[in-house]
């Protein structure tokens, strides 16, 4: 006989379907970036109806969240994804508190420095300072990596025990990119001993990272890097990004993210 004090939250709450569908709709035109799909291309891969599909989609047209093109035939991610990213952006209280972190590094250093945060097998990037060295087209704001593949992700698996690893094989991005467990847990090891983690352009050929968990939080979500051209490091370069680094980590943790009575997301 079903408990009366059983609530529905301590028993937990099924799924709403039309939620979980406007999500994994949204999210797939957010992957798809430049690329923009057709009506059947959507009701394929989420595996609902055409009909369903499209008044889903002019629901969302309707509210800003995607776009359309002239002839109504074309689907991309709408503007109102752009303002609610930039909320959460603006009202984080541990990206505000790190920004300015990520200016002193920049200036220090003369490269791009990023600040990127822990999502399921990924990394979202969510600030970074460009190196006016080396300018890039697109910002980083916002775009993911997986977690194996780069300086940032793997200063943060290495803050967690390697029993959490995914078997594998992993998707490369780049040839220097590790695909097996075995050894993306090695790198793992030697990122613990030495304090942070190092990118062989592993994530962009040309480019070496080198990766600091910030450890505000256990285990760290959040973690800070110094993205660097291969033929702009030398040894003393290298070992001033070290420094520089390790000292603008220590002074991010010994500040209070968030502040007295900030809520503790989760």
């Amino acid at each position: 006989m079903p408990d009366p004090m059983n609530t529905d939250e301590e028993r937990g709450v099924r799924e709403v379907k039309s939620a979980a569908r406007t999500v994994e709709l949204l999210e797939v035109l957010a992957e798809r970036g430049d690329r923009p799909a057709r009506l059947q291309e959507l009701a394929a891969e989420l595996q609902v109806p055409r009909s369903s599909m499209y008044a889903l989609l002019q629901t969302l047209i309707s509210r800003g969240w995607v776009r359309t093109d002239m002839t109504g035939s074309l689907y991309g991610i709408g503007i109102h994804a752009l303002l609610t990213g930039t909320s959460y952006l603006d009202t984080d209280p541990r990206v505000r508190a790190v920004r300015p972190y990520l200016d002193v590094a920049s200036e220090a250093l003369g490269e791009t420095i990023h600040m990127g945060r822990l999502d399921g097998g990924d990394v979202a990037y969510l600030a970074t300072r460009e190196s006016h060295e080396y300018p890039r087209t697109i910002s980083r704001v916002g775009r993911r990596l997986p977690a194996h593949a780069g300086a940032l992700g793997k200063a943060l698996l290495a803050e967690r025990p390697d029993s959490t690893l995914p078997e594998g094989p992993y998707t490369p991005a780049t040839p220097n990119t590790h695909t097996d467990r075995d050894s993306l847990a090695a790198d793992l090891a030697e990122t613990r001993t030495r304090g942070y983690s190092i990118d062989h352009e592993e994530g962009v050929l040309g480019i070496i990272g080198f990766g600091f968990a910030l450890r505000y939080d256990a285990p760290a979500q959040d973690a800070i890097s110094c993205s660097v051209p291969v033929a702009r490091l030398t040894p003393a370069h290298e070992s001033q990004i070290i420094s520089v680094m390790r000292e603008i980590r220590t002074k991010i943790e010994a500040t209070t993210p968030g502040g007295a009575g900030a809520p503790h997301w989760r």
